[in-house]
């Protein structure tokens, strides 16, 4: 037995599950861990605002697969994380959030107050839903962190609240291996017959089968999977924002479903006589307002019971794991003639192949502004092929479309809570969980003004990033929303802030870019990026996002 101080032994549980890398804010309630830690080797990435160190926590997760670990100080710093610990915790990625907490301080009585940190932390993450714990002694806290551990295996976020005391505290510990462990992955398993064969129902007599593919699919590794199924069916391949460019490379390809696809994947998906979503939630960002998909038979596919039909319908539910599942569809379906595969054939794939964004849109530059898809499908073809691109909110990201890349694990979004102002901490965790890759952030004005005292948090970790501001100078949603309704969008516009002077004393490579001519200029620096690169770039606002119509649309039964 040795008795040691909690804090070291949490630090020493903490760096035996493997974690190389914690993102945090220093705090007096949690300092004596963070440098503990990092006395032990462990990499800790200070953030400038605790939210960001979250989201940090939740990109690096979403970038390497492995345990995001944030951690934070008690009171007003567990405040002021709540927004990234609700987006991780919609996020789908394994988080742990400790924060300190106040000091249980039994035995005294008459201290010395307020507690001008006070703050229910453990009340307001209950309340969110968030699996929180809060050991009650010192040698109940290794016990704590070991089940918060096992709940974020889970592709969960939780929290652990160490009251200040307890970690000051001492606690003994017995000799042998730290109860502390990630749960090993479920094993993946088969749908029952029964549902396959109600599937095959559906399929024997579909001739124009569509798949939709989320990230579910490609976590499973189901690409192959699914392709074959699709060769023997003679179905089209979409995919969800999430599981972008799954299938870039398949001639049959059609690309993202939703608010983003495309004038000729929306033609053909209207043709559809059966719809099969496989690891897919078909919710909001998939569904644009319930009318992306026909009204066919629908069979969902899902490792997870309750993912199915909890968004939008399913009128056949296939429980297992997305490539066995597919593998056993793929089976049991009798092999097809050409005759029986309508979209199968030269002429379809002649035109999917020959499709370009361009024939979707007339290009809008103006004398001081460029055309946002433009520029994001110029800076698609200049960036170097292993790159990853993360998306903040806002009017601009609509663009996602126009980038392409590997396949989903080189693309991340922030948008799970809904929120400009989270992609800077989310594009930092990504950049130091892959730095191998060029890692490129799209935020807009709105956005980084929220959350630009993390670009310092960029040079000081030495991130070769690349920071490109779609910069409208407004809240452009609700500039579009508010012309929509007929009502002023004055509040929402704002004065065209110059971005690029202030970043490059700090560190950064930074350019202003108003014309396609200034984006050429920098060609050779974005093809091969070498530091910390800054971009301003001056983007017409009138551009509308297809979303936007979508939520200005009284009628969600017809396309605006």
């Amino acid at each position: 037995m040795r008795t040691i101080p909690v804090y070291q032994i949490l630090a020493e549980d903490i760096k035996g599950l493997g974690v190389d890398t914690v993102f945090g804010l220093m705090s007096d309630d949690i300092c004596q861990l963070f440098a503990t830690l990092d006395a032990m080797g462990v990499r800790m990435v200070g953030a400038r605002h605790e939210t960001n160190a979250v989201m940090a926590a939740a990109g690096y997760a979403a970038a390497t697969g492995k345990l995001g670990v944030a951690l934070i100080g008690r009171g007003p710093a567990m405040a002021n994380a709540m927004h990234g610990t609700i987006s991780a915790a919609k996020s789908g990625m394994p988080v742990l959030i400790i924060s300190g907490d106040a000091p249980l301080g039994r035995g005294v009585t008459n201290a010395l107050g307020p507690d001008l940190k006070a703050f229910p932390a453990a009340t307001v993450v209950r309340a969110c839903g968030i699996p929180t714990f809060v050991p009650a002694s010192t040698d109940a806290v290794r016990q704590a962190l070991a089940d918060a551990v096992a709940e974020a295996s889970l592709g969960k976020a939780a929290v652990l609240l160490l009251p200040t005391d307890l970690q000051v505290g001492y606690t003994a510990v017995p000799d042998g291996p730290s109860p502390v462990k990630m749960l090993p992955p479920a094993a993946p398993q088969p749908a029952r017959q029964s549902s396959i064969d109600t599937a095959m129902g559906l399929l024997r007599n579909s001739r124009r089968p569509l798949i939709v593919a989320g990230v579910g699919a490609h976590r499973a590794g189901a690409r192959a999977a699914i392709e074959a199924l699709a060769e023997k069916t003679g179905a089209l391949l979409v995919n969800a924002l999430k599981a972008k460019d799954l299938f870039r490379g398949n001639p049959y390809d059609m690309g993202i479903l939703g608010s983003s696809s495309t004038s000729v994947a929306r033609r053909y998906i209207e043709q559809a006589d059966c719809v099969i979503a496989i690891g897919v939630a078909l919710n909001s960002l998939t569904m644009s307002s319930g009318i992306a998909l026909p009204p066919v038979p629908l069979i969902q596919v899902d490792a997870v019971r309750t993912n199915i039909g909890r968004w939008w319908h399913a009128d056949v539910a296939v429980v297992g794991d997305a490539r066995l599942v597919t593998e056993q569809l793929t089976a049991a379906l009798p092999g097809r003639g050409t005759d029986q595969k309508p979209w199968h054939t030269a002429a379809v794939r002649a035109e999917l192949a020959g499709f370009e964004h361009t024939m979707d849109f007339q290009i809008a530059h103006t004398a001081r502004t460029l055309d946002p898809r433009m520029l994001t499908l110029e800076l698609s073809r200049i960036l170097p092929e292993n790159r990853h691109i993360v998306f903040d909110g806002g009017n601009f990201m609509a663009n996602w479309a126009y980038f392409s890349l590997p396949n989903p694990g080189h693309f991340t979004h922030s948008l799970d809570s809904g929120s400009v102002g989270l992609g800077l901490g989310t594009a930092i965790g990504v950049a130091r969980g892959q730095p191998d890759r060029t890692v490129l952030l799209m935020i807009g004005d709105g956005g980084m003004l929220m959350s630009m005292g993390e670009i310092e948090t960029i040079i000081r970790e030495d991130l070769p990033m690349i920071v490109l501001v779609m910069n409208d100078a407004a809240y452009g949603a609700e500039v579009h929303i508010l012309k929509g309704q007929n009502l002023p969008p004055a509040k929402a516009e704002f004065f065209d802030v110059e971005f690029a002077p202030m970043a490059e004393p700090l560190g950064f490579e930074s350019y202003t870019i108003r014309t396609m001519d200034d984006l050429k200029k920098i060609e050779p620096v974005l093809s091969n990026p070498q530091g910390p690169i800054f971009l301003d770039c001056k983007i017409n606002g009138d551009v509308i996002a297809p979303f936007i119509t979508e939520f200005t649309h009284k009628d969600t039964g017809k396309r605006a």
